[in-house]
């Protein structure tokens, strides 16, 4: 089992992390007065953090009706393409 530890400053990015771990069916905790000590992220760490903000701009664009995003159906043609 792997512990991962989220840093939320505000509810609605909570309710939205939340959302996703369950639509992923994990488990999680709440630590309200947990003591937040960052450390910087390493590099990998830092790019999957960078698209995974990237994406969830992308999405926040797409609800705003600002950006088209691909059907499950393009992202798989996209997918098989480049195997």
């Amino acid at each position: 089992m792997t512990t991962l530890t989220v840093n939320i400053e505000n509810k609605k990015t909570e309710k939205a992390v939340k959302a996703v771990l369950d639509a992923l069916g994990l488990s999680y905790d709440e630590d309200k007065n947990a003591k937040v000590n960052q450390e910087p992220l390493n590099a990998a760490e830092q790019v999957i953090y960078d698209r995974l903000k990237s994406s969830f701009e992308q999405i926040k664009l797409h609800q705003q009706g600002k950006v088209k995003l691909k059907s499950i159906e393009e992202l798989l043609a996209e997918l098989e393409d480049e195997v």
